[in-house]
């Protein structure tokens, strides 16, 4: 008999927000956090538009050597981890005496990298490349960080899977607990947001050049969207066995209750609306939900031409005439990477919590495929009782994640 999957603690470090209060009144308000970075100019990038995520200040929370080894978007997981863990309520006492596994998506550790070979380069000594740059650039450099600072010992893991990395994070964690191999695991996403970390998608043109007003840069669905805006930081969320979350006495904030998953297997750039269609209809057909019981759908839709216009033709064969609203809060957000399941997740917990669904901002004119479908322009407010959450990503890899009150 398989068991309950719940959540019961989410933190998020955002670029409209650095903890749950802030993003959801962000959320609410639609309230974009893109702005412009002017070193990327000075970089050679065709487009500064970023959403716009502060360092953390680590000192006091964690020791000098640990935060050696910390690379940028492990820095952004600890502190959405750190809020995780408070609002759950499990304290290190509780982290030393159970076992707590940790599953972050991240798939690319650039400014380490980039930061090693320049000192080789201006120096031929790698000595001076000092000794936490190893840890800062390894892929798993976000759960390596997070096991160790957090004293987790149950499984540790690193998916490596575009922007789709955070959502199978999630379905990951997910299926290991209802199988009955963890009890308790902390997953998420995390994206660096430094210079070095998104040149070679701005060589690739996909990125918005609406710098007049960058706040208006990102319009998922948009009949004049130009390309997305990159953004990143990292999202956080405490997945438990209800049984053993209720024996504790935990909160419940929802319920993971499906997890779909597809890849497209044709070129490597190449969005799918069979690929996506596969993934959610897979999704409803775990939760055992049909079309008809979604309340609200967070779009993958990152404001590119091609990848939107594919996502709307798969959410109006499954979703066309049903009541479900629809929102992308990447029109906000930016397009958060490889975090961006995982904050998606965090989101929609924060919109079912509260009763309302996020506006898709910036859309003033549908285009032709999106105009079919119930998009929310405004904040509605509703109850939002059952939430279906897309991630596609570069190689096919697509993610849908189920999610529904507990009542």
């Amino acid at each position: 008999m398989q068991r309950r999957v719940v959540v019961t603690g989410i933190g998020i470090w955002s670029c409209i927000g650095q903890n749950i209060q802030a993003v959801r009144e962000s959320l609410s308000q639609g309230r974009s956090g893109i702005g412009i970075a002017q070193d990327r100019t000075a970089y050679g990038y065709r487009s500064p538009l970023t959403g716009i995520v502060p360092r953390p200040d680590l000192k006091g929370l964690v020791g000098r050597r640990q935060r050696e080894g910390m690379s940028e978007q492990a820095e952004f997981a600890y502190m959405a981890s750190l809020e995780a863990f408070d609002m759950s309520g499990i304290d290190s006492q509780y982290r030393e005496q159970n076992e707590i596994g940790v599953i972050f998506g991240n798939d690319s550790s650039a400014k380490a990298i980039v930061q090693a070979d320049h000192i080789m380069q201006h120096t031929t000594d790698s000595e001076l490349i000092g000794a936490g740059n190893i840890f800062q650039s390894m892929n798993s450099t976000v759960t390596m960080n997070m096991s160790s600072a957090f004293g987790l010992r149950g499984i540790n893991l690193t998916v490596s899977a575009a922007c789709a990395s955070g959502s199978h994070s999630i379905g990951l964690a997910y299926t290991l607990i209802r199988q009955g191999l963890q009890d308790t695991i902390l997953c998420g996403g995390a994206q660096e947001v430094n210079k070095y970390a998104m040149s070679s998608f701005d060589a690739l043109g996909a990125f918005s050049n609406n710098t007049e007003n960058p706040t208006r840069a990102s319009r998922p669905f948009d009949r004049d969207r130009d390309g997305l805006v990159p953004s990143g930081g990292a999202a956080a969320l405490i997945l438990e066995d209800y049984d053993h979350a209720v024996r504790r006495g935990a909160n419940i904030l929802a319920e993971i209750c499906g997890y779909g998953f597809s890849s497209n297997g044709d070129a490597i750039s190449a969005a799918s609306d069979q690929g996506s269609y596969i993934a959610m209809t897979r999704a409803l057909s775990d939760a055992a939900i049909q079309a008809d019981d979604v309340d609200y759908i967070n779009a993958h839709a990152t404001s590119t031409p091609q990848g939107d216009m594919l996502e709307a033709i798969a959410l109006d064969r499954l979703f066309g005439g049903k009541k479900a609203y629809i929102s992308s809060t990447k029109s906000m957000t930016g397009h958060e990477c490889w975090m961006a399941g995982a904050s998606e997740a965090v989101y929609s917990i924060i919109m079912m919590q509260s009763g309302f669904v996020a506006p898709n901002i910036n859309l003033d004119n549908p285009d032709e495929y999106s105009a079919r479908l119930n998009i929310a322009r405004h904040r509605i407010d509703t109850d939002v009782n059952i939430v279906l959450s897309n991630s596609f990503g570069f190689g096919g890899t697509n993610s849908a994640i189920v999610m529904k009150k507990v009542k």
